[in-house]
């Protein structure tokens, strides 16, 4: 009787801790130990993105013919703001820029942008001297699924990570597979890439290709098997400490009855 009831106090503990999930990132992680990333990649504009350019040079007049404003009104004001326009990129992956006329912007970097539009106006004579900047206006990601705050994330940098976005999320609840994360990426309109992505090894992390982000990759969070039960009629009973604990008291009393009746 003695060893009937630890071995069903040693099933109840291990049962319990069955339902405990591992939820450390970096696991593989050491003191000083240095990361390569090996697949960086730079944001590439692409069709649909949306640029903000300005051009300045010394003579104000001539920038002003590059420069497309827009004046906004506040509704109750007497004043109004100017902001700077946005060029969007084409399906042909081109800009229309005033003067310059058409410009193939897809596929290059924000800076290969800005000495691209700086090369076209001095060899046409439009600005000797002329500095150009160019800012992304629409790029973001979408961040789903076990996160404390999913959405749709703009940013304007030229580089993003899956931890970056994770963060601006709020971070994986305590539900979220931790070892799993899928990063889905838009080739074109119709051709899509899944990377898996596992947070909880830093190697395995700084090596995918989705370590770095694109614009409008989407990042879900799986739940976890626990969470995955929440979503059917006592789906977590069956694994609670509470249930197995009923479990070994019905038990300890049948076996109790049989023993005095065999007694």
């Amino acid at each position: 009787m003695k060893n009937f009831f630890i071995s069903i106090a040693v099933f109840i503990v291990a049962m319990s801790s069955c339902s405990t999930p591992n939820v450390s990132y970096f696991q593989d992680m050491k003191s000083n130990q240095n990361e390569v990333v090996k697949n960086a990649l730079d944001v590439r504009i692409r069709p649909d993105d949306k640029l903000t350019i300005v051009v300045k040079s010394q003579d104000q007049r001539l920038s002003e013919l590059f420069n497309l404003a827009i004046y906004t009104q506040r509704v109750g004001s007497s004043g109004g703001a100017q902001q700077m326009s946005g060029y969007t990129v084409n399906s042909q992956g081109n800009i229309n820029f005033p003067v310059l006329g058409e410009l193939h912007v897809a596929g290059l970097m924000r800076e290969e942008v800005e000495q691209l539009i700086k090369r076209e106006l001095i060899n046409r004579k439009q600005i000797n001297d002329p500095h150009v900047t160019v800012e992304y206006a629409n790029l973001s990601v979408n961040v789903m699924g076990e996160v404390n705050k999913p959405g749709r994330y703009s940013f304007d940098r030229d580089h993003i990570t899956v931890l970056d976005a994770l963060s601006m999320a709020g971070d994986l609840t305590i539900f979220g597979q931790r070892d799993s994360v899928k990063v889905v990426r838009a080739n074109n309109l119709t051709d899509h890439t899944t990377y898996v992505v596992n947070l909880q090894n830093a190697n395995e992390l700084y090596a995918s290709p989705a370590f770095y982000l694109q614009q409008n990759d989407v990042v879900y969070v799986a739940p976890n098997e626990y969470r995955a039960r929440q979503s059917t009629v006592n789906g977590n009973n069956v694994r609670s400490t509470s249930f197995w604990i009923s479990i070994a008291s019905l038990a300890a009393s049948l076996t109790s009855v049989i023993y005095m009746i065999v007694k």
